[in-house]
């Protein structure tokens, strides 16, 4: 009688439940490679930097804390602040102007808009120093009356600090009209429908319901133009406002010590907009709540996030 083999059941085929797969991560050699030479590069200026014998690295410690140093780091902090308040104040209203049903409204705010946007803010700056040499006085009054409200010669009312809120706020104002008025037009239609079906007038559905949703759109750009409005408040030492760069171009005018005063304001310039960025991070976070986490960990910082954004996130 003939011996029969037992039938094994044959092994499952590749994809099937059963089939144990090995992932094997592909190994990126030009990734490692392109960080040795970024490091290389990297430490080759720091050396190149250290070893320069006309830079006086000692002196910076020095000029850190120098009271001149310290007071045009306040007068930047001031200027900054308030032509951002500006800024924000004169976009809100300009937005909401765009966005009315009036077309004098939205024609005047568009020209606000493509004239401060499309001419560069250092010569909005000297127009606003100059402005009497073409203006004598500046004067408020009652339309078709003789009663004065105020009246001031110019040279005594544009300031450098007034040049500079001007110049600096105006231009700011523009840009925020365009950043609050893609945060209103991203809130759903249907939100303002049931306000208004609510028995809430355009205005009070503005402020009650639209804004506040469009928050979430508007303060990523409005924090990354604050941090912007802190390095562009420099540009402010041409109409001889006192703030860190003319503060550092007065001292090395005096002790010819030019790069080392410079890179002294850039430790204070880098200082500042870093805590800036934390908060704006933290300010974010808090108008992101509601989404999903990874929503919320996308508001990090590039430079707080250390992790790959070709692997996995834990």
């Amino acid at each position: 009688m003939a011996k029969t083999e037992p039938v094994r059941n044959p092994a499952p085929p590749s994809g099937t439940p059963g089939h144990v797969i090995q992932a094997v991560p592909v190994r990126h050699w030009g990734r490692w490679i392109g960080a040795v030479v970024v490091l290389l590069l990297v430490a080759w200026l720091i050396v190149a930097a250290a070893s320069a014998p006309a830079i006086q690295w000692g002196e910076i410690p020095q000029y850190l804390f120098n009271p001149n140093i310290l007071e045009g780091l306040g007068n930047t902090l001031l200027i900054s602040i308030l032509a951002q308040v500006m800024g924000i104040a004169l976009g809100i209203v300009f937005a909401v102007m765009r966005l009315s049903g009036n077309p004098v409204m939205a024609a005047v705010s568009g020209a606000y808009v493509w004239f401060f946007r499309g001419t560069p803010v250092l010569v909005q700056l000297l127009v606003w120093f100059n402005l009497g040499l073409v203006f004598q006085t500046v004067t408020f009054a009652v339309p078709g009356t003789d009663l004065t409200l105020f009246s001031m010669p110019m040279n005594e009312f544009m300031t450098p600090f007034m040049a500079a809120l001007l110049g600096l706020g105006l231009n700011e104002g523009a840009y925020m009209a365009e950043i609050v008025r893609g945060g209103i037009v991203s809130v759903d239609e249907g939100q303002a429908e049931a306000a208004a079906a609510l028995g809430m007038t355009r205005g009070l559905a503005m402020r009650r319901v639209v804004l506040p949703q469009a928050m979430r759109v508007i303060v990523p750009p409005t924090g990354n133009e604050f941090i912007s409005m802190l390095k562009l408040s420099s540009l402010a030492t041409v109409v001889t406002y006192p703030e860190l760069l003319r503060k550092a171009q007065d001292l090395y005018t005096q002790n010819l010590l030019i790069l080392e005063l410079l890179f002294t304001i850039s430790i204070w310039y880098l200082l500042v907009t870093t805590i800036a960025s934390i908060g704006q991070y933290f300010l974010e976070r808090r108008f992101a709540r509601g989404t999903t986490k990874n929503a919320r960990d996308s508001l990090l910082p590039a430079w707080l996030d250390l992790r790959g954004r070709g692997g996995v996130a834990p």
